[in-house]
């Protein structure tokens, strides 16, 4: 058949009734079970015959002028539809399904996909509503529609451009047989159906009119509305009577007949093109199910051989109750999981188990209910086996990929091998570089039967780009930039990492070991097992071919399974969304950022140690002339005998392990009671920190090859959706020292090139003003005005012009302070002022902005209740420890959920520009490239001479990026500037 994408004037679109095949497949075969498995199949031979007849005569041009460039199978979904809202007893009197049907709906929707059909059903819709939705937008742009079915029901949108055709009958249904069927021409076929109702749908009608009847009157008086508002002119005494006292019950029957044309569609008429058929696929399918005589005639069509073809592994004996369980059926009696009431009746498809909460639950059971077989996993050696693993990923369109390499730095580990997965326990590994070891440890001899890399990377190019092939990876975004070093660009994909992140964030673990044992109770090989650990451990190119098969498949295998068990939790608990635009497009834009990297200034950061080393030595000068003596401020030990031991100072408590506590909470109390020796330590610490962490570690990452420092960012590791960075972390360095900004001028920009900081300001406070419904602050975010000058002003009563800089920090630090959850003992130590004024302050406020309490309130008590908060744009973020005993985890838990909802907000409105940015700036024609986030700000390298033009796009795509999902009353605002340095620019 041909392929016309998108459709045009003069294409021809073929829609069949595919409840109405099930049922005459059913009905005119004898029954017939499946040798292997006594698997109920009669009804999907039947059909499969009726279809592959069907599809033989459109690709021969028989019975079809012109030939289908558009092609669907429209199913009946067995949910509520909008017609059981008007009328519960639409069809209610429709007998329950026959036992042996049940589990041949989930397998006739399978034939359908392997005969390369489209294969459409819409929650709420019935398929004739789809089908009429089809072709009224098919007519609109003047093509011809023809509806494979002999349903009445679909009469009414037979005309000139529509027809009807009755396989069983060998029979075209056009506008006259129409009007033999029913007296009347198309357009009036639903006041018919008004009239007479229709006893098998439980469409009431009117009593005594008939479809004889209907027609008459509605050839005298027009229609529907003109002959019941005429009702009283009838002359028969009972047909008068009846239309009167029943003209509501017309009415109604109405609005149950008249197909809906206007459905938005979730599979959009442009995608239900023909396209070629795959042979392989087919027959694959036909073997599984043992239907041998129409296997040989598709083969023989073909021209293929079916000894060739493997029987679909998925849907053979054993492999079947995979699309069983996902439809709710038990592979075992083949009955229906769900309750007689929710199984629907005999056109209702494949039954309520198709929902989304249902296909999860059966999903989960299934995830448990597969062991992993490791001894099924193959090594791949050949480059022809490989072909082979290849094609059966494309024909399945489905396919799990991992790669092993030598290091966990993505930028610069070489590729070892790549692991695939079709199915559970259909996995194998591709071993490209694995080196002998009887040769030494240094050898560079490989190991026989191994694919030459740039053989294997050739072949599995094409795959791992096919657009029609769906990629499963766990934490993605790490093989992406290692297959991208070897010019392949995956996509489509999925990462069941971000699966997780999103469905669970706060609840568990997100790594491929802690979901494999949660969903699949499973518990993989560890890489020690493979490597060895410690000293004696090797890389995995050294590592027995034979185990990192093992390894490496198995890592394949379970990120299939787990993808099977979490996709469809993201539409049964609503969080697809999520996923798809804060998720999913973030794995690629982080990838090509840590590829860019960014510029440092070695020669500052040596001289910022040399700074720091002095600094330090100075306050270790200092503290041991305040301690009396000599020690080591690096030790805790040591440090808290000298606190509480010897110096006696109080407020000192212990460890579970009997030490005396130093951390830094600790040692803030005490500096903040007055005692000089904690400060000191805290300020040597900081030094300490930043002289190890940066400018002494900072040269060690800068990457040989590109000469630029390349961080890690991390999509899943907070519960409020900000990214963390690592290797180095980027984003920890302090902005409000003096030494954390001198550490920031050591990022520059490369040479002929700007860096340019973007940073949304006071994203929080104005998020919690929208959240809150505060309206005077959410006044004074509008006319722009000073947020803490004004909030001071409406405290304290005080005149923004002239205002005094003590009294608008004080209101700064309770505006910030109250996103943080803030306690009067936490701000009287900011501020310094006794704890009764700080409590003060934070009552006042309260009063003034009421609708902050009420939206903490109603947070926690949200919280509480259900385990979780939502961001703005749907983000869940659990905090399970919110109703701990221990009433410091309970209260730390309390203020972490109060700012979830605003950090969390925050975070996805940066994602959500992030994801924008790059096509923003190509479609302007700009170079800028994103090499940074931190927090509530981008840093982008920009050519000199695009500055100009650079920041008003990067500008507009922030302050825009809640669009079109959220429109805020509160206008975002995002400060810019460009300079030689990250520090200047910010």
């Amino acid at each position: 058949m041909p392929e016309h994408d998108p459709l045009e004037a003069g294409d021809h679109v073929v829609l069949i009734d595919g409840s109405a095949y099930i049922f005459r497949a059913y009905h005119a075969l004898p029954p017939l079970t499946r040798s292997s498995d006594k698997l109920p199949v009669g009804a999907v031979a039947g059909f499969c015959n009726m279809l592959w007849k069907l599809v033989r005569a459109g690709q021969n041009g028989g019975g079809f002028s012109p030939a289908p460039t558009h092609l669907a199978v429209v199913f009946d979904k067995s949910e509520q539809t909008f017609r059981k809202d008007i009328y519960p007893l639409y069809k209610a009197q429709r007998p329950d399904l026959p036992e042996d049907l049940r589990p041949q709906f989930p397998l006739i929707r399978e034939a359908t996909r392997a005969f390369d059909l489209a294969c459409v059903e819409q929650s709420g819709f019935e398929a004739d509503d789809l089908m009429a939705t089809y072709a009224e937008l098919a007519k609109a742009k003047g093509a011809l529609v023809t509806i494979i079915s002999s349903d009445k029901d679909l009469m009414q949108l037979v005309d000139a451009r529509v027809r009807m055709y009755d396989p069983m009958k060998d029979k075209a249904i056009g506008t006259e047989e129409v009007f033999e069927k029913f007296g009347v021409a198309p357009e009036k076929v639903v006041d018919v159906q008004s009239l007479a109702g229709d006893s098998v749908d439980n469409v009431p009608g009117v009593p005594g009119i008939g479809i004889k009847t209907a027609a008459q009157l509605l050839a005298e008086y027009g229609d529907l509305d003109t002959l019941l508002a005429r009702a009283s002119e009838i002359k028969q005494t009972k047909r008068r009577e009846n239309l009167i006292e029943f003209a509501d019950q017309a009415r109604l029957s109405r609005e149950l007949v008249t197909l809906k044309r206007d459905v938005v569609l979730d599979v959009p008429l442009d995608d239900i093109a023909v396209i070629e058929p795959a042979g392989g696929k087919l027959i694959a399918f036909l073997k599984a199910m043992e239907f041998s005589t129409l296997t040989r005639r598709v083969a023989e069509a073909y021209g293929i051989d079916p000894a060739a073809i493997e029987p679909d592994p998925g849907l053979k004996a054993g492999g079947a109750e995979t699309v069983l369980v996902a439809a709710g059926i038990d592979p075992e009696t083949h009955a229906s999981a769900s309750t007689p009431a929710d199984e629907g009746r005999a056109t209702a498809g494949a039954g309520p188990a198709l929902t989304p909460q249902a296909l999860s639950a059966a999903r989960v059971a299934q995830g448990a209910a597969t062991p992993v077989d490791r001894s099924r996993y193959e090594t791949v050696t050949t480059l022809a086996r490989l072909n082979e693993w290849i094609a059966r990923a494309i024909e399945i369109g489905v396919v799990a990929v991992d790669t092993e390499t030598t290091g966990l730095d993505p930028m610069q580990a070489d590729l070892v091998g790549f692991s695939l997965a079709t199915a559970p326990n259909e996995a194998c590994y591709v071993p490209l570089v694995h080196k002998g070891g009887d040769e030494g440890l240094f050898s560079e001899g490989l190991l026989p039967g191994q694919i030459p890399p740039m053989e294997a990377i050739a072949a599995l190019k094409p795959l791992l780009e096919h657009p029609g092939v769906l990629k499963i990876g766990q934490n993605l975004k790490y093989d992406w930039l290692i297959l991208q070093r070897q010019g392949i660009e995956v996509a489509p994909y999925d990462d069941t990492m971000l699966l997780s992140y999103v469905l669970d964030a706060g609840a568990s673990p997100h790594g491929m070991d802690p979901l494999s044992i949660r969903w699949l109770g499973h518990t993989p090989i560890k890489y020690e097992e493979v490597c060895g650990k410690g000293k004696g451990q090797i890389r995995f190119d050294r590592a027995p071919i034979d185990r990192a098969t093992e390894y490496a498949a198995e890592d394949a295998d379970v990120t299939l399974r787990l993808w099977r068990v979490l996709k469809p939790r993201l539409a049964a608990e609503g969080k697809a969304n999520v996923y798809e635009t804060l998720e999913r497009p973030l794995v690629t834009v982080l990838a090509r950022m840590e590829a860019r990297g960014i510029m440092i200034d070695r020669q500052l950061l040596s001289r910022l140690s040399g700074e720091f080393a002095q600094g330090m030595g100075r306050l270790e000068a200092e503290i041991s002339e305040m301690a009396g003596e000599s020690f080591n401020p690096g030790s805790p030990k040591q440090l808290g005998d000298i606190l509480f031991g010897k110096m006696q100072i109080p407020g000192g408590r212990k460890t579970p392990t009997g030490a005396w506590s130093t951390g830094a909470d600790v040692l803030e109390e005490l500096a903040e009671a007055g005692h000089a020796l904690p400060r000191r330590i805290l300020d040597w610490r900081q030094l300490q920190k930043l002289k190890s962490t940066y400018t002494d570690a900072l040269p060690s990452y800068v990457n040989p090859e590109t000469g630029r420092v390349h961080t890690s960012f991390a999509l899943a590791a907070t519960t409020t959706g900000r990214l963390s960075s690592s290797e180095p972390n980027l984003q920890n360095i302090p902005v409000r020292t003096e030494e954390g900004r001198k550490i920031r001028k050591a990022f520059i920009a490369a040479p002929g090139h700007k860096l340019i900081s973007a940073d949304y300001s006071q994203i929080e406070l104005r998020l919690l003003a929208e959240i809150a419904d505060t309206p005077s602050l959410r006044q004074a975010f509008q006319d722009g005005l000073d947020i803490h000058a004004m909030t001071a002003s409406e405290m304290f009563g005080v005149p923004i012009e002239g205002m005094p800089g003590e009294v608008r920090r004080r209101a700064k630090a309770i505006n910030f302070g109250i996103i943080y959850g803030i306690s009067a003992f936490g701000l009287a130590n900011q501020l310094a002022i006794p704890r009764e004024e700080a409590g003060a302050y934070i009552k006042r406020y309260f009063e003034r902005f009421p609708g902050i309490r009420a939206y903490m309130d109603e947070t926690r008590a949200f919280a509480r209740e259900h385990g979780y908060v939502e961001t703005l744009f749907g983000r869940r973020c659990h905090y399970p420890d919110i109703s701990a005993k221990n009433p410091s985890i309970r209260a730390f838990n309390e203020r972490a959920a109060i700012n979830a909802r605003l950090q969390g907000s925050a975070a996805d409105i940066i994602r959500r520009a992030m994801a924008r940015m790059d096509a923003a700036l190509a479609r302007a024609g700009l170079a800028a490239r994103m090499l940074l986030q931190v927090h509530d700000e981008l840093i982008f390298e920009v050519p000199d001479d695009e500055i100009g033009a650079t920041v008003p796009v990067v500008r507009e795509v922030m302050e825009l990026a809640p669009l079109p999902a959220l429109s805020l009353k509160v206008p975002l605002k995002v400060d810019a500037r460009a300079a030689d340095n990250w520090d200047e620019a910010h």
